[in-house]
């Protein structure tokens, strides 16, 4: 069994590695999945999309480690990657599910595409299995079923409010709302991870009023702040669902990764990373030093 990646006109097989079979077997049960692209902001020489299931690191190998061509997982990221050069300046465990079977300048061809053009276009793609791919089906998870209906559709779609965050032209309108939006929503990404990371330690009522909490205090940033009401609703309802008669702490956690990390998608997409990083530094070299005497 092979993995085929295609994106933007480019196309490579992967070949799975072993040592993952449980986060192998959620990748075949979202197959064949649809990619939208994402340039990195931090790591460097990687493209990476984001996984439509959550799952805890398996042979755990550093992110820093992964050879050029490697095809890993990068779970508190949420984060399906295909690296083309050694990354820079980050630390993490992550799952090394294969490696593409093919020259990698070609991924670093769709990598500089991808970083020159993130915000002016949308790089998209599939990740399809071919040979003897055992068929699976992704489990319903164990939520209140409205929930689980609107994380669907939110990963279906880009919700009609975040795509309207452009279209404002008032005082510092674009930029102000969707970055502050992005970042909200992958800080609670990030919150609901570590919530996560913790459902063994035994305290849940604390854990149950911390991610009521992020949910809550994340929703009202997004609908007051940034006029998201439809996907500030979504997260209440998640946050509401915590209450729920007999609802499991654990599977609504999960949940509420899968909604956060795709609204952090949704505006990621937004935002012209490499314009705005090169007009920054334009500005910085025009500008004094901070701090200096004038």
């Amino acid at each position: 069994m092979r993995l085929t990646f295609t994106a933007d006109g480019f196309t490579c097989p992967i070949v799975p590695a072993e040592g993952a079979p449980r986060t192998m077997a959620a990748l075949l049960a979202a197959l064949p999945m649809p990619l939208q692209l994402h340039t990195p902001k931090i790591a460097g020489s990687h493209i990476y999309w984001h996984a439509p299931f959550v799952e805890d690191v398996e042979g755990g190998v550093d992110v820093l480690s992964a050879r050029p061509g490697a095809f890993i997982y990068w779970p508190v990221r949420q984060f399906l990657e295909i690296t083309f050069a050694p990354l820079q300046a980050e630390t993490a465990s992550v799952t090394v599910l294969g490696h593409i079977d093919a020259p990698v300048e070609g991924v670093v061809a769709l990598g500089e595409r991808l970083r020159a053009e993130a915000g002016r276009r949308r790089l998209t793609g599939t990740l399809a299995a071919s040979g003897d791919a055992p068929a699976a089906a992704a489990p319903t998870p164990a939520v209140p079923t409205a929930l689980h209906v609107a994380r669907l559709a939110l990963w279906a779609e880009c919700p009609a409010d975040v795509a309207a965050l452009t279209g404002s032209r008032a005082i510092m309108h674009p930029v102000g709302p969707v970055m502050l939006a992005e970042s909200e929503a992958r800080v609670l990404h990030e919150t609901l991870w570590w919530i996560r990371s913790r459902l063994d330690a035994g305290d849940e009522a604390g854990l149950r009023t911390a991610t009521a909490i992020a949910l809550d205090k994340s929703a009202v940033r997004l609908r007051d702040f940034c006029h998201m009401t439809t996907t500030a609703d979504t997260l209440f309802a998640a946050a509401a669902a915590l209450d729920a008669p007999g609802q499991q702490l654990g599977p609504l956690v999960d949940e509420a990764i899968l909604i956060a990390g795709r609204i952090a998608a949704w505006l990621d997409l937004l935002i012209p990373w490499n314009d705005i990083n090169e007009g920054f530094r334009e500005a910085l070299s025009e500008a004094p030093a901070m701090g200096a005497a004038s």
